[in-house]
């Protein structure tokens, strides 16, 4: 039997080996250092804000400075651009007051059809036919009205779709609607851009401003006049006529091509901030125009007897003719505007 002794002294080696053991394993790895305060703060804040998302740095981005990008172009080394900010931020006012004038625009075109009713002729029709627009002219006008109101529509959709109908048809239609409107309003405009040169040229000499304008002007035609008894004679086109062509054909419509080109190729190599202005522009100018083409269409068809006719047919009878253009109607009368001529054609075009 082993002695007592020796089996303490055993003990005692074997328990030497084992502090022996951990001192080794202690010395192979490196002390750490007690947790610092401020790196458990910025670790806790860290959970909260991702080190990605501080003002710092996104401050730096936008401070329009030069960065590193991989994109070649004319924006080459801007990571974000600033104004798109401003441009997000300034759209929507100018698009719900652009609404509210179009929604003022229409109530005003209804109360006023209410008070006047349509108007009329107070002669008796003749029969006998006068041709206002030869084919081409027609052809072309009936071109740009329709592209005019395909746009119109579509750009409508794209601008108050999101807060007007979606919430009335739901997200996968109106995604389909969007998208519809997106591509008409986008290959339509060139077909308009086009036919608006053309309606121009064909156009602008008839519209050019007389003396005898100022007294429409000042009468306002006799649209005020809920007996129709103001007779204020006019040329072919009337002043009201004349404003419309200059005001929403040339100034607003060639603003809206030249902007709607610059969103539509941005190909061009145009930079993000020449696309946002002229996307505010665009927008107003669609607004107004909008606005504006609603009185055109309201006298056309229901505000003024045989108005539509005349771009219809391209016929208007004398007694249309001597009521509301009677300086036209003179010359046309007397041979001094060989391109316009009397016709007794009565029966195929009367209305």
């Amino acid at each position: 039997m082993a002695h007592p002794s020796m089996i303490d002294a055993a003990r005692l080696f074997v328990a030497a080996l084992g502090l022996a053991a951990v001192a080794g394993a202690a010395a192979q790895s490196p002390a750490s250092p007690p947790p610092d305060a401020g790196q458990a703060t910025e670790q806790t804040a860290r959970k909260i804000a991702p080190p990605l998302n501080n003002q710092k740095m996104w401050s730096e981005v936008r401070s329009g400075r030069p960065q590193t990008t991989s994109v070649r172009g004319r924006e080459t080394d801007v990571l974000m651009q600033p104004q798109g900010q401003t441009w997000r931020a300034v759209r929507p006012p100018i698009a719900t007051a652009g609404g509210m004038l179009l929604a003022l625009v229409l109530l005003g075109l209804a109360g006023y059809y209410a008070w006047r009713g349509p108007i009329t002729l107070h002669g008796k029709k003749t029969g006998r036919m006068i041709e206002r627009f030869p084919p081409l002219k027609r052809y072309i006008h009936w071109t740009m009205a329709l592209t005019f109101v395909a746009l119109a529509i579509s750009g409508l959709i794209i601008t108050f779709g999101k807060t007007l109908l979606l919430p009335l048809i739901g997200a996968t239609l109106f995604s389909w609607l969007a998208t519809f409107a997106k591509f008409v309003h986008n290959f339509t405009g060139p077909v308009f851009s086009v036919a608006l040169v053309v309606f121009i040229v064909l156009f602008i000499r008839d519209n050019l401003l007389r003396a005898y304008d100022l007294k429409w002007i000042a009468k306002f035609g006799g649209m005020l006049d809920k007996s129709g008894n103001t007779h204020v004679p006019s040329g072919k086109f009337n002043a009201g006529e004349k404003a419309l062509f200059w005001g929403l054909v040339v100034v607003l419509s060639m603003v809206l091509v030249v902007t709607g080109y610059i969103l539509n190729f941005p190909n061009f190599d145009q930079t993000r901030a020449t696309m946002q202005v002229a996307n505010i522009v665009h927008m107003v100018a669609a607004l107004l125009a909008v606005a504006m083409a609603c009185f055109h269409i309201y006298l056309g068809t229901v505000g003024m007897q045989g108005a539509l006719d005349a771009m219809r047919t391209g016929y208007v009878d004398e007694t249309w003719a001597r009521e509301h253009h009677e300086y036209w109607y003179n010359d046309v009368k007397a041979g001094r505007i060989p391109s316009t001529v009397a016709a007794d054609a009565a029966g195929q075009y009367a209305s």
